[in-house]
Parts: structure tokens; sequence; C-alpha cells
């Protein structure tokens, strides 16, 4: 994979590799970058300077009484807080500029990098698990880049300077304030030891409760079915259960950062002050320097106290960071191999030459399947469940490669054909058919998005669904609902065959399914079917016998084999499995879902 605005191929594990990444990201914005921690040196030194110019105050002016000198510098510590206050604004404004840019960079290179993987990782994984990683993961990033990144540079900067200035003031100060130093980071990282886990799996569990949420409310019906509401809730609270205990200690290790905190900064106060008394009264130091360094004191655990408070939401974006990454990093799909062309104009013949294939190794799901469909022809898949009939079709399609064999169209190896125009040659029209949320237009053009207005109607025509598409409210102006949610299944199957009759594939895949449909509609559909693949190779997992007839020729699978192939008379007059299932009127183990 190409390195595209900060990937890598080695696949972040530690907080500091994925550091590292966003900040490959981030360095793509260098000027602005340079702008904002300029503003954030101006903001610290202006930050410093006004306890400095307070200890000169009393010292220089107010102790021997020179209050004309001391007005005068109370207006320049005025002016030095007002433009404190301006650099700091400038630093916020430019820093949202670039961390909007960079997550906008990260959130569009991980919907590239899920458009890029093969059709075997979605299968594999929740869907509601990835869309956390688009959604909850990248958010956590991005909060953490509009506030607390610029709040780590402005503290670590604070520090720097403020420990110089202390040095200088008084070495003797400086040491007495440092005492509280080791206590500090002794508490720091026996905290960030356990919140840097328990955040981590904070991610994980929101990753697997919104996955779990989305699954159930896609299969709402089926749960209200086997009325398995009470189980689904009790699945629920379990995974629920333990994001609650895991975000639970995560928060409550957390907390105890800036309680430590403060009351390391009221101690580093108490000493500072005790001691600097006592360094007084023996003329070792002035009470401004005293003055200063109380509130430097104040001001030098504030650095360390903003780095602690930020540490949650700065655990919480790595571990976001992280699970972002890994996505992008996973293997996508093989790339086009050396040499491989455009189909071209396609005739449709289709060759498979003793195809052997297997979802998990050492469990084939086809071997050695052989067969050809001929340009125009019509080939019917038929067996029962588990049979290879839908592996056949990924496998033409190029979801998956072939453990052995070849697959051929027009004499072409498939694997010397580009991916990308294998498959606009080739139209599906699934079982189960997707919708988008738009117009009914909209969704029909998504099979050719330069088609016009009239041909998006003409297809529409033709598969039969112009009729009910003017009895909608705003005829093909009415908006669907996600997944085609508001119109029937018949007339989802309508507006899935008008998609393919645009975008007018050379050959065809049909997973013909008309079950709870009623029998009108059912009638349309074979009706626009058979226009559909009228002059196209087509290669159909039949679920009805009427389809099944009509066939130039039906293969028969079963536990990944062909065991017969012809005419259904042909199929008939053997008397073998085909017929026995045809006789039987089993229809569902005919065309039993894969």
């Amino acid at each position: 994979m190409a390195d595209r605005g900060g990937r890598g191929r080695q696949r972040p594990k530690q907080w500091m590799p994925t550091l590292l990444r966003i900040w490959s990201y981030l360095a793509v914005h260098k000027r602005l970058l340079a702008a904002v921690f300029f503003m954030t040196a101006v903001s610290s030194t202006l930050g410093l300077l006004g306890p400095y110019l307070l200890g000169r105050a009393i010292d220089d002016y107010f102790v021997p009484g020179d209050y004309d000198g001391l007005a005068a510098l109370i207006l320049v510590l005025g002016a030095v807080y007002v433009a404190q206050g301006a650099a700091g604004w400038l630093q916020s404004f430019w820093m949202i500029g670039v961390a909007q840019r960079t997550v906008a960079k990260l959130r569009a290179d991980l919907f590239d990098a899920l458009h890029r993987l093969p059709i075997a990782y979605f299968t594999k994984r929740q869907h509601g698990e990835l869309m956390s990683r688009m959604t909850s993961d990248i958010e956590n990033v991005s909060q953490t880049l509009n506030g607390s990144f610029i709040q780590l540079v402005s503290s670590l900067l604070t520090f720097a300077g403020m420990l110089g200035l202390m040095i200088w003031l008084s070495p003797i100060m400086t040491l007495i304030t440092l005492t509280i130093v080791p206590v500090m980071f002794a508490g720091m990282r026996w905290i960030t030891s356990r919140t840097g886990r328990l955040f981590k799996e904070t991610q994980r569990n929101t990753g697997a409760l919104g996955g779990f949420v989305e699954e159930t409310l896609s299969g709402q019906r089926i749960v209200k079915s086997f009325s398995r509401e009470r189980a689904v809730i009790d699945a629920f609270m379990e995974k629920n259960a333990r994001l609650r205990a895991s975000a639970y200690w995560a928060q409550v290790y957390s907390g105890f950062i800036p309680k430590l905190m403060n009351m390391l900064n009221n101690m580093s106060f108490a000493v500072v002050a005790g001691a600097g008394g006592l360094l007084t009264l023996k003329g070792i130091v002035s009470v401004g320097i005293i003055v200063t360094f109380a509130e430097y004191a104040r001001q030098f655990t504030r650095p360390l106290n903003d780095l602690a408070n930020q540490f949650n939401t700065f655990l919480s974006a790595v571990a976001g960071a992280e699970r972002v990454f890994e996505v992008i990093d996973e293997q996508e799909e093989t790339v086009d191999e050396r040499g491989a062309r455009p189909i071209g104009t396609v005739k449709g013949e289709i060759v498979f030459d003793n195809v052997s294939f297997a979802y998990e190794p050492g469990v084939p799901t086809i071997e050695g399947v052989s067969f050809r469909a001929g340009a125009g022809e019509m080939i019917a898949l038929v067996g029962p469940t588990g049979a290879g009939k839908t592996t056949i079709v990924q496998l033409l399609a190029r979801f998956y490669e072939p453990a052995s064999g070849r697959i051929l169209i027009d004499g072409r190896d498939i694997r010397g054909i580009t991916r990308e125009s294998l498959r606009k040659a080739m139209g599906f029209v699934p079982q189960d058919v997707f919708l988008f949320e738009g117009t009914i237009r909209e969704n029909i053009r998504y099979g050719r998005l330069d088609a016009t207005d009239e041909e998006v109607e003409r297809a529409a025509r033709e598969a039969n669904a112009h009729r009910f598409i003017m009895k909608m409210p705003q005829g093909y102006d009415t908006m669907l609902r996600q997944d085609g949610g508001g119109i029937s299944q018949g007339q989802r199957q309508l507006l899935a065959i008008a998609r393919m009759i645009l975008a007018d594939p050379a050959i065809l895949v049909l997973d013909e399914a008309t079950s709870s449909i009623d029998t009108i509609t059912e009638l349309h559909i074979q009706e626009a079917l058979y226009r559909l693949m009228a002059g196209r190779t087509s290669i159909v997992i039949a679920h009805r016998l009427n389809t099944v007839r009509r066939a130039d020729r039906i293969l028969v699978l079963d536990r990944g084999r062909i065991i017969e192939q012809g005419t259904h008379d042909e199929l008939m007059a053997l008397s073998g499995f085909y017929a026995g299932l045809v006789r039987s009127g089993q229809r569902a183990v005919l065309a039993g879902a894969e």
C-alpha cells in the first residue's frame, strides 16, 4: 500500500508509534503549525513575564515608595496580560483549523481504506464496530487535537521557561520548589500505568457494544419474530456492564490526577512560602523574589496539572487512533496483476475450468467445478444450502480468488482483467435489495451516474416500476428512507431491476428471490427479469421452478461439486438428484440460500 497522508505498514501497538503517525498528518500543515507554535511561545513567555514584573514592582517601587513608577509598571503589566490573551486566542483559532483539516484527512483515509478492503474483511466484522472507528474513535482524536494538543505544548514551554527563570532568580529557592516534583512524577506514573490499559479496554468495549446495537436494530424483525427481546436485552446489559466497568475504573484512576496535583500544588506553595519567609528574614532573598516564587510555585505545578488533566483525553485519543490505523493498515484487496488490462467489449462467454475454493483452509467450499456458459445463455444454479452457488458468483466477480483452476471470460483469464472493468461489465440483482437514502430517481441512476432523467424513466418503464413510482407522493423525486424503508420488498426489487437495466451490463448475476411477494408483483418482477436477461449471459441462483425451466442449462450442485447438468427435460429424464427435488416439490431445497 502506498503511503498516503501518513500511512505506514507497521500497525501501531504502543502510543509512541501512534503519535508519530498522527504527527505525520499534522506535519502537512507546517506553516500554520509554525504560527501556532510561535503564538504559543509568545503566550507562554508573556505568562511568565507577569509574575516577574510583579516581583520587580514590589522590590523596586512598592518598598521604596516610588508610586509613580509603580503606576507605570502596573500599566505595563496590564498590557502584558492583554497581549497574552490575544496570543492565546490566535493560537487556538489557528490550531482549530489545523486540527479539523487533519481529522478530515484521517477520516477520508479511513473511508478510502474501507473501500479498498476485500469483501472477506466485512464478512468477519460487525458493521457497527467499524462505524465506531469512523465516528467515536476519530472524534476522540479531533477533541484532543482541538484542545489538548496545544495545551500540552503550552504546558511544556511554560514549564521549561519557568524553570529557567527560577534558576536565574534564585537557585536555592528553585531547589526548594523542586522538592515536590519526584512525588508528583511517582504519583503520575502509578496512575497512568493503569489508565492506559483501561482506556484501551473502554474503546474496545465501546466498539463491541456499538456493533451489537447496530446488528440488533438491523435484525429487529427476526428478534420480534422469535420473541428474543429478553435475550437481546440481557446480552446488551452484559456488554453494557462490561463497558461501564472499564469506563468507571478508567475515570476513577484518571480522576486521581487533578486531586493529586491540587494537593501537591498547595504543598508546594506552603513549602515556598515557609522557606522563603525564613530566607527573607536572614536577608538571603528579597520580598519581591518570594512573591515571584510563590506565584511561580503555583504556576510551576499548573503545567504538570494541565498535562495530568488532559492525560485521560490523550490516552482515549491514542486508543482511538490505534483502532483507526488498524483498519488503514489492513491488507487491502489484491492489486491488479501486472499487465492486467480493461475487459473492453464483452460477448459474455464464461468458462470455469476445474475451479476449487475454500473460505477456511482445509474446508473446501467448491471442488473441481467446470462448466461453460455461451454468450447470451442463461445458466441456473440449483442445490441445497451450502452447495456453493453463491461462491461461484463471488469468484466470478473476483471478490475472492480461486485456490486452483481458472475462470475465463471470452477466452481471457479474469486475473488478466482489471477488477474495476470486470465488475462494470457485470450486473448484480441480489436477493436482499439495498437502496440508499435519497430520491427514487437517484437510486435508479446509481446504475449509471451520467444517465439523463429520460433514460432513468425509460429504464423504470422496462422494469415495470414506472406505474407504482408515479403513484408515490413526488413521483421519481420521492425520498426513500435508508435501505428503501417505506416501500415494499417487491417494489425494491423492481427498482433494483431498473437500476440494472440502466447500467446495461453484458453479464447478469441474479439471486432470483420472490418470497413474501404478492402474485401480481411477482408476475411484474418475472416479466422485468426476462426482459433484463434478454441477450445477456445470465447466471441465476434459481428460486422458482418457472425460472429453472427457462434456463439453457441447469447446474445442480451438492457439497461443492456439480453432480448434474443439462436442461430441465434432460435432468428430469435422468431421474437423479434434480428430478427428486422437483418431484418432491421441495422448492426451498431447490433454492437454498448460501
